[in-house]
Parts: C-alpha cells; sequence; structure tokens
C-alpha cells in the first residue's frame, strides 16, 4: 500500500528508488476506484466489498479499512507532489478531506467508530433498526474492534499526522480498553483458539455493547497479540501511557517461558509477523521519526536514552534538559535538522560515523 512505500521512501531518501515505482504506487491505489469496488464512487468512502485479515468481507464503510485508506490517501498525496503530479495529489487531497469528515460524521458513535453495513449486491446502506432486514453473516457491525484505529497507528509511525478528529481517535482508544479489556478469561467463552484462557487478561478483537451480531466476522471471542500491540501503540501515542502498558504487560505475562514460548506469540502459526508490531512501541515512547528526504530526525523531549534506526545505521540518543547526544553504533548518519520534542536545531555538516558521538545544546 502507498503509506508503506511513503515509509520506505522516507527512511531510504531515495528519489529514484520512488520515481522508478510511482506508476505502479498509483496503479495500487487506483484499484480502489475501480467501478463496484471498495470505492466505486470516489467519494472518499468504501461502501463496497472489503477483503480484510479476518479472513471475511466487510460490506460497507468500517474504521478498520476506512482509517487504511486515509492513511493511504495521505501517503499518496505526499509522494504525488515530491513526483510533481499535481493532478493525482489533488485528487488524493480531495478524497482524504471528504472521507475523514464523513467518517466522523457517520461511523463515529460517540465512544468509537462502528461499521455501517451494505447490501453487498447494491451497496445501499441496510436498515439494522428493521428486524426484517437480513444481514450478511461476518460483518462487524456496531462493535467495537481491538484493531478499528490500524491505519492510524500505521500514520502516526509515517509521521502523516491524524487521520481523523483527535478527540475522537484518543475516547475510541478509551473505549476499546472499556469494552475489550478483560482482565480474569476463566468465565469468558470462546469458540475458536484459546491464546488467553483461566485468569489471564487481554484484549478481546471485538466487543458488542451495544448489541451482537447474529454472526460476527469468526474471530471476534479470540486474543491475539498483534491486535493487542497495535492498539497499545495507538494509546501511546494519546499519552494513555498506562493502559497502554497494562495491555503489553498482559501479553508477556502470557508468554512468561512457562505456560508460552516468550519467543513465539502464535497466531495463525509460531512466530506470526504481526507480534512485531511490539517494536512499534519503541518508537511511540521515544516519539522517533526520520526522514531521508528532509533529512530530520525527531524525539520526544521526555529525558532518557533511545534507540534509533533509520535504515543506513542505528544507534542512540541521550536526551536531558538541554542536550542531545546522538551516537552511531553501526554505520553513518547526515542530519541538517534535529528536533527535540518542539526544540529544532539546524545542524551544518553534520555527519557521523560508526562508533562516534556529538553532543548537542538545545537552548
Amino acid at each position: 500500500s502507498s503509506d508503506l512505500m511513503y515509509r520506505e521512501w522516507q527512511l531510504s531518501g531515495d528519489y529514484a528508488f520512488l520515481r522508478k515505482n510511482w506508476g505502479q504506487v498509483k496503479k495500487v491505489l487506483s484499484y480502489a476506484w475501480t467501478e463496484k469496488g471498495w470505492d466505486g464512487n470516489q467519494d472518499g468512502v468504501m461502501e463496497g466489498s472489503q477483503h480484510n485479515t479476518m479472513d471475511v468481507n466487510y460490506f460497507g464503510p468500517n474504521p478498520q479499512m476506512g482509517f487504511w485508506y486515509m492513511g493511504a490517501l495521505k501517503a499518496a498525496e505526499k509522494m504525488a507532489l515530491a513526483m510533481k503530479d499535481k493532478t493525482f495529489a489533488k485528487k488524493c487531497n480531495t478524497l482524504f478531506r471528504q472521507g475523514s469528515i464523513w467518517m466522523d460524521a457517520n461511523l463515529f458513535n460517540g465512544e468509537y467508530y462502528e461499521h455501517k453495513i451494505t447490501d453487498p449486491e447494491t451497496f445501499e446502506y441496510l436498515d439494522m433498526r428493521n428486524p426484517d432486514v437480513k444481514v450478511p453473516p461476518f460483518q462487524l457491525g456496531k462493535g467495537c474492534l481491538v484493531d478499528q484505529l490500524v491505519g492510524q497507528y500505521m500514520a502516526h509511525i509515517c509521521g502523516l499526522g491524524y487521520l481523523g478528529d483527535k478527540e475522537h481517535i484518543r475516547t475510541t482508544l478509551g473505549s476499546i480498553m472499556k469494552y475489550n479489556y478483560v482482565k480474569d478469561f476463566s468465565r469468558y467463552f470462546n469458540n475458536m483458539r484459546s491464546y488467553v484462557m483461566g485468569d489471564e487478561s487481554g484484549l478481546l478483537m471485538a466487543s458488542w455493547p451495544k448489541g451482537r451480531l447474529e454472526v460476527p466476522f469468526p474471530y471476534f471471542a479470540e486474543v491475539m497479540t498483534g491486535f493487542e500491540y497495535c492498539a497499545a501503540v495507538g494509546m501511546i501515542y494519546e499519552s494513555m501511557e498506562k493502559e497502554a502498558l497494562t495491555c503489553i504487560c498482559a501479553i508477556r505475562d502470557r508468554h512468561d517461558g512457562a505456560k508460552r514460548n516468550p519467543f513465539s506469540e502464535a497466531e495463525c502459526g509460531h512466530h506470526y509477523a504481526r507480534s512485531m508490531a511490539s517494536w512499534a512501541a519503541v518508537i511511540a515512547l521515544s516519539d522517533f521519526q526520520y526522514s531521508g528526504v528532509d533529512r530530520r530526525m525527531h524525539f520526544t523531549d521526555r529525558p532518557g536514552c533511545y534507540f534509533w534506526s533509520n535504515g543506513y545505521a542505528w544507534g542512540t540518543c541521550t536526551v536531558t534538559d538541554d542536550t542531545a547526544t546522538i551516537e552511531v553504533l553501526k554505520g553513518s548518519l547526515q542530519l541538517d535538522k534535529l528536533v527535540i520534542g518542539d526544540k529544532e536545531k539546524r545542524l551544518k555538516n553534520f555527519r557521523l560515523a560508526s562508533g562516534e558521538n556529538r553532543i548537542i545544546k538545545l537552548s
């Protein structure tokens, strides 16, 4: 997707790489606009059939795919501007603005974002209040999904900013904690795979505080670490560190080496890649951002020693009240700007090689 391409371009700073692949990036995003596709009418809202990681198709606008789409549009706009493709940039900007406003106005229910189900054939919205309306199976509906802000999670990591109303995003993460976090699973029924049991804790895939669908998507009663980390990292970005660490500690307590393998958080198989979302907690806690395009690096201003990696090199940044010490442990680093919190330092001829460090005054 275009947000992943955007991430690689930013980390590399390689315009030739972007130029070489730009045509394909446009094709990939344009797939959303095919007739009777996800957003066939090109209004920024995905009314169509959307296959997803729950191994089902959601029919109609929903936050899980909706925010992925918003992030892809925002990333594509920035890449289009870099490629001087003004027409495509304008289209992505228009669809993003329309879609983002629509989702906040129509999917946010005051506590979290929900799913408005459409008819698979006509894409017309179903009246869920009418008992005679036939609802397709395996949908989310009014459920509170653990992964509803996955697109926002990726947008923060890529430095793309907010994809929806900031207060709505924070409220939603609070609702995920309120409705999906279970302290003790001893009396909780799950007919699928058991990745949590007994007196263990975790975040449910989905909850229905406003009434459950008769046939929800298959994994609704499960707990899976990749989704839990995603929600927890979102909480860190919203200054909900206590809640985030509660979720992360619950995962690690389950994988303590006695009950489960601490090096393999299984989902659909051992060493499942989605659990690598745990590394995003390191990025979120340090508020790390790097752009090879602008030669810019950013960290939180909270004192501490933080790990960084930009694809060419890795090292640490030690932050105090008035200084930042950059150390390169492997590779080489070139910077034009270092930002600590909201303090920006412009750096002239700043280059560090492996084994070198430099103290930078922040005043």
